[in-house]
C-alpha cells in the first residue's frame, strides 16, 4: 500500500470512530413523548383531541421571554403569548398562566386542533379553547359541553376539508355554518348544552341537516 493510501485509510479509520451514533429526541421535542422519555421538568404532555404537544406546565417562572412573544393587555394585566403558551406578571419576571376567559388575541399557531363538539368549531392548544371572535381574532372560551356523553347519543361529526382549507379557515367557516344553520331553524346547540333551551325533536334532526348543507356548499366532507 502507498503512503497516500495509508493515510486514506487512517483518516477513514478516525471518521468512523469519531462519528457519533443518532442521538435521543431534543427534550420536549418531537418524538420526545412518543418514544417513552419522561418530559424535563416544568413541561406537560397534551394530547388531547389529537393534539401531541408539550409545553412549559403553568407556574412555570419564566425570566425571559421567547422571542417573538406579543403582548394582550387584559384587565389592567399585560399578557403574553407564544406558541400557545400563555405568560403573566411573576414575581421576577413571568410566570406560565392560563388565560382569562373573554380575552381576543389576534392569532394562533399553525398547529392548533380543530375540534367540534355539539355541533360547534372550536380551535384547541395547550388546554385551551379558542373561538372566532366577530370583531377578528380568537376568543378564549370556556371548555365545551359535550352533550352526547349525557344522553348516550352520538352528537359529534367530522368535517374534512376537500380543498386543502386551513385550520383557521376551517373554524371560520364552521361557525359561520353553525350561525346559518341557527338562523334556519331556531335551534342553538351551544344555548342547548348550557340549559339555554330545550330544542324539539324536529329542530334537533334540522340543525345537522342545515349545517351539513352549508360547509358541503363551501368545500367540505360531513360524516
Amino acid at each position: 500500500m502507498t503512503a497516500l493510501g495509508s493515510a486514506l485509510a487512517l483518516a477513514c479509520a478516525s471518521l468512523a470512530v469519531q462519528a457519533d451514533p443518532p442521538g435521543p429526541p431534543r427534550p420536549g421535542g418531537p418524538g420526545w413523548h412518543e418514544r417513552g422519555m419522561p418530559l424535563p421538568p416544568g413541561r406537560r404532555y397534551d394530547g388531547a383531541h389529537g393534539h401531541p404537544h408539550d409545553y412549559l406546565a403553568p407556574g412555570t417562572a419564566v425570566h425571559v421571554l421567547p422571542r417573538g412573544s406579543r403582548g394582550v393587555l387584559w384587565g389592567g394585566v399585560d399578557y403574553r403569548y407564544a406558541g400557545a403558551v400563555w405568560y403573566g406578571p411573576g414575581p421576577r419576571g413571568y410566570v406560565v398562566v392560563r388565560p382569562p376567559y373573554g380575552l381576543v388575541v389576534p392569532d394562533l399557531p399553525t398547529f392548533a386542533t380543530v375540534v367540534t363538539i355539539a355541533g360547534i368549531a372550536y380551535l384547541y392548544a395547550n388546554g385551551v379553547y379558542y373561538r372566532d371572535h366577530i370583531g377578528g381574532g380568537y376568543e378564549v372560551v370556556p371548555p365545551p359541553v359535550d352533550t352526547s356523553a349525557r344522553s348516550g347519543k352520538p352528537d359529534r361529526s367530522y368535517v374534512y376539508p376537500r380543498n386543502g382549507q386551513s385550520a383557521q379557515q376551517q373554524a371560520s367557516d364552521e361557525y359561520e355554518c353553525h350561525r346559518w344553520a341557527v338562523a334556519q331553524t331556531g335551534l342553538d346547540p351551544t344555548a342547548a348544552a348550557t340549559g339555554g333551551g330545550i330544542a324539539t325533536p324536529t329542530q334537533r334532526a334540522d340543525y345537522p341537516r342545515a349545517r351539513t348543507a352549508c360547509l358541503e356548499g363551501r368545500g367540505y366532507t360531513v360524516r
